[in-house]
């Protein structure tokens, strides 16, 4: 509980990557979305070629799975990602990822928001 609260200043104070880019409507969201905080770990300068391009093949590739990246916040290294996704279910982030040559070190269902 307490690594949770400290990485949300961490979280707080990045930049978020998801955000220009929409997410492609998909025929799999018939099943309920569910919400989850991926943590992934990525080599140093892997996230410097993020472009708009590269988020609109991520989404694309996500759709097919019905998974909608909503948020990315990074470190200051940009070596850790911690990602906001709606999906209909963990496998379905998992399929998504592989799908896209992306890293998912763990997948934390979020169900319960808690607002200030």
């Amino acid at each position: 509980m307490k690594r949770a609260f400290a990485l949300l200043p961490l979280m707080l104070a990045m930049r978020a990557f998801a955000g220009d880019t929409p997410a492609a409507t998909t025929d799999v969201a018939s099943e309920p979305a569910h919400r989850y905080l991926i943590e992934r770990t990525f080599p140093s300068g892997a996230l410097d070629g993020l472009d708009a391009a590269l988020k609109a093949k991520i989404n694309t590739t996500n759709s097919r799975y019905g998974v909608h990246w909503v948020m990315s916040y990074a470190n200051a290294q940009k070596t850790k990602t911690y990602c906001i996704y709606e999906a209909p279910s963990e496998q379905a982030v998992r399929e998504a990822a592989k799908a896209n040559n992306i890293p998912v070190d763990s997948i934390t269902e979020v169900p319960v928001t808690l607002t200030p």
